[in-house]
């Protein structure tokens, strides 16, 4: 059995850069946000969710395009955080991370832990850093839902869609998320977990 990853020692509370991230181990999943670093350990439930949309945005996903899972996106000195899913230009298939600019779509699947990070602090961020669109999906509710957000003026996002029904856009190509069977799924899940 393997030790524990050692972290560097810090206060209570420290600012982080991307220049402290070298000091971590190399396996270890994490996010710096506005200068501050946070460990990530997803439930399987909230990688489930991913996965199916990922699934949902590699169908008719253009060929210079590509859809991945939890991977680090470049944006700042104090921030490089780690989308849930994300639309990267193909070229970037092999770097991590991934320039900011290549990114063409960040979504952020909510946690317990993460409600007011995706809702507001990555929100703020993805807009000011460029990125054309952003998909919160909400799944702590009665029905899980999504919420699409478009650039628009000043880097601010503005909000498109929110719905829990079937979802469709053409942002960033024709895309639909059956977010009913999404709930369902979530249900049976839980279901199983509490048997």
């Amino acid at each position: 059995m393997s030790a524990a990853p050692v972290l560097p020692e810090w206060h209570e509370w420290r600012e982080w850069t991307v220049d402290d991230l070298g000091e971590l181990p190399e396996d270890l999943p994490y996010e710096l946000i506005n200068g501050r670093l946070i460990l990530l350990s997803p439930t399987a439930l909230h990688q489930d969710l991913c996965v199916r949309l990922l699934l949902a945005l590699e169908t008719n996903c253009p060929p210079e395009l590509l859809v991945t899972i939890d991977l680090s996106v470049a944006v700042d000195r104090r921030n490089e955080p780690r989308p849930d899913v994300v639309v990267i230009r193909r070229e970037q298939a092999n770097r991590t991370p991934v320039p900011v600019k290549d990114a063409l779509l960040a979504v952020e699947v909510v946690s317990p832990t993460s409600t007011f990070r995706d809702m507001y602090d990555k929100a703020k961020l993805y807009a000011h850093a460029g990125v054309q669109t952003y998909w919160v999906v909400d799944p702590l509710h009665e029905k899980v839902t999504l919420t699409e957000y478009a650039l628009g003026a000043n880097r601010e996002y503005d909000q498109v869609t929110h719905t829990a029904d079937l979802f469709g856009t053409e942002r960033p190509w024709k895309v639909s998320v059956d977010l009913p069977a999404l709930t369902a799924r979530r249900d049976g899940l839980l279901a199983r977990d509490g048997e």
